[in-house]
């Protein structure tokens, strides 16, 4: 059964914004922190963003700071990821994930994961 669905994928000109949606049920929207990854071609899964359960606390990677911002949505229980200036080294699958707590998800550490979905930003 799939717990986290993603969807806002697509291809942008450098420059240019994305939002992605990552929807999912009410008990993990409630329970745990949520956050995205990402994974670019011939590379390992790295993390982008967090958010608490509350959506009071976030997290950047610094390599996003600035131009990603991570938000829920309390009456969709989805948590979306607003992708503004986008550049060529943001290319990459982009998943969401569920997890414990706001540290454990900081290390990758999820108790559930979408299946991703395609971000391409050419240049």
């Amino acid at each position: 059964q799939v717990q986290l669905v993603e969807s806002g994928g697509g291809l942008v000109q450098a420059g240019g914004s994305l939002r992605l949606s990552c929807a999912t049920s009410e008990r993990i929207f409630r329970n745990y922190p949520m956050g995205w990854f990402r994974q670019a071609p011939g590379k390992e899964r790295e993390f982008a963003a967090a958010i608490n359960r509350s959506g009071s606390s976030t997290l950047y990677a610094e390599s996003v700071k600035g131009r990603f911002t991570i938000s829920r949505d309390n009456a969709k229980w989805t948590v979306n990821l607003q992708m503004d200036n986008l550049k060529p080294e943001d290319t990459a699958v982009y998943y969401c994930a569920a997890g414990a707590s706001f540290s454990r998800l900081q290390v990758g550490a999820g108790d559930y994961w979408g299946q991703g979905t395609q971000v391409t930003v050419s240049s």
